[in-house]
Parts: structure tokens; C-alpha cells; sequence
């Protein structure tokens, strides 16, 4: 199963910050085990939402040279309530070091105005090359093509954005 984790990126200051928004839905087939009685989502997606978020900024930033980008690290990380059907899980994210390979990131998601998980983590980023040469691959510009498109759609129009953040 391939899903993302991030509906709209709201908010973008290049290679600084970014806020992004994961409305969770109960039709979501991970919460049907996680818990069937009490249906949230887990801890762990929480930190992969941080995660991805935090790759739309890296992408951004290197104006989406790196096709792969990668969790390497996290530390410190805190799980305060659950997020469960219905809320919308808002993701903030600081760039605290940024460079070609590697970036390093503190992030805090809401629920409503209520902080429910909180790390500090850093990314590994990079592109699959072909041969000794280091030729960029079809693979790598077929990512960095998805990439650019996806990002298109959830960072779009700023009336588009503003509308799901006032809901």
C-alpha cells in the first residue's frame, strides 16, 4: 500500500519552514487494526508525516535535485493525544541545518491548537545514478517528474490553502 500522509502544504518559507495538514479520515485502512474499538492514528505515522513534510521542504529547497529523501534519524520523540478520525493533524517543521546530502529538522504536530507529537529528526537525500559515471537515471527523473507534480497539487493556489486551514 502506497499513501502520503500530507493533503496540502500551507505554508512555505524556502529552506526555513514549512506547515503542512493530514485531514484523517476513517476510511483509512490502517485505522481498522489501529485500534478497531478506538480507531487513531499511530504514533509512528504521526512521525512519518513530520518526516514527509520536512522532505517537501528539502525538495523545495534543492529545487528537487535529490529524488530520494529519506528518515535517517529521530530523537526525542514525544506522543502528547491521539489524533483520531475526523481531526486534522497540522505538521510544523523547522529547517535547523540544510545541505546537499543531509538535513537536520525539529517538527511539532496540532491537533486543533493542542500538540500531540513532537521530535527532533534528520533526513538523508540523494539521487539514483546510473554506473560509474553518476548519470542521472530514468528512474531518478521519473521520482523527480511524480515529485514536482505531486508538490503542484499540495502546494496550490494560496485561496485553496487558506480554505482548508479556516475549516
Amino acid at each position: 500500500m502506497k499513501f502520503g500522509l500530507v493533503d496540502s502544504i500551507i505554508e512555505l518559507t524556502r529552506g526555513e519552514r514549512i506547515v503542512a495538514v493530514k485531514a484523517v479520515s476513517l476510511a483509512e485502512e490502517y485505522l481498522a487494526d489501529h485500534f478497531p474499538t478506538f480507531p487513531v492514528l499511530p504514533g509512528v505515522l504521526m512521525l512519518e508525516a513530520l518526516t514527509e513534510t520536512a522532505a517537501w521542504l528539502v525538495r523545495d529547497a534543492l529545487d528537487f535535485t535529490p529524488s530520494v529523501v529519506l528518515l535517517r534519524q529521530a530523537k526525542n520523540v514525544t506522543y502528547k493525544s491521539f489524533v483520531k478520525p475526523g481531526n486534522l493533524l497540522r505538521m510544523e517543521v523547522t529547517c535547523r541545518h540544510l545541505e546537499k546530502d543531509a538535513s537536520e529538522f525539529s517538527g511539532v504536530g496540532f491537533c486543533r491548537d493542542e500538540e500531540v507529537v513532537k521530535a527532533r529528526f534528520s533526513l538523508t537525500h540523494f539521487s539514483v545514478k546510473e554506473g560509474s559515471g553518476g548519470v542521472e537515471s530514468p528512474v531518478d527523473q521519473r521520482l523527480v517528474a511524480d515529485a514536482r507534480a505531486k508538490f503542484a497539487i499540495l502546494y496550490g493556489p494560496a485561496a485553496e490553502r487558506q480554505n482548508l486551514v479556516s475549516r
